[in-house]
Order: structure tokens, then C-alpha cells, then sequence
């Protein structure tokens, strides 16, 4: 089943000493990441919304949250279980938030 995990951070998070990096999360998740990347910040963001046919723009994200999505990554594992866990080891979850949201099949 492929899973979407959505990174979330603060604008300029401390990372705490003895956070794994990147490249250690990536080998230990392998073949089973498919695609991922992080964001640019949250003021180049655009919301769109269509609203009695009129399209409407605003700067910044949809919602003011202390935490933004700062990037994504597509793994496909056997469960939840084996998603969770790869989601628990990646270093953002140490000083930020993951989500996992299975995709529809």
C-alpha cells in the first residue's frame, strides 16, 4: 500500500542535537521511498480558491498554523504498521510532525 508522508516543521526549527540526518533515513528506508522532496518556504506559497465562479488569491498557506508542511515523501510498505515506523524515524519527527495518509489504491 503506498502512504504519503507529510512533513511538518516549524518556519525555522531547532534541530536538536543527535537528530539522524536525511541521508541516514534514506538508507535505512531504501527501495520503499518512491519519490519525496522538501518545499520552498511557506511565503512563496499561493492559495487558490474558487468561490461563485470567481477565483480568489491569496500569499501564504491555506491555514496559520505554528507548523507548515515543509515537504513529502511517497513510500509504499506491506501496513501501517511498517509505514508508522518509517515515519517515527524520520528526523523531522524528532523536532517536528509527520502524517501519514494512505492513498487510495
Amino acid at each position: 500500500m503506498k502512504y504519503m508522508l507529510l512533513i511538518c516543521a516549524g518556519e525555522d526549527p531547532e534541530v536538536p542535537a543527535g537528530t539522524p540526518n536525511i541521508e541516514q533515513w534514506l538508507a535505512k528506508v531504501g527501495d520503499r521511498r518512491l519519490h519525496g522532496s522538501e518545499m520552498r518556504p511557506i511565503s512563496d506559497a499561493t492559495t487558490v480558491r474558487t468561490r461563485g465562479g470567481e477565483v480568489l488569491l491569496s500569499s501564504g498557506p491555506f491555514a496559520e498554523t505554528s507548523e507548515h508542511i515543509a515537504g513529502y515523501d511517497l513510500i509504499e510498505c506491506a501496513d501501517l504498521d511498517e509505514a508508522m515506523e518509517i515515519a517515527a524515524a524520520h528526523p523531522v519527527a524528532h523536532f517536528g510532525s509527520v502524517e501519514i495518509r494512505p492513498l487510495r489504491e
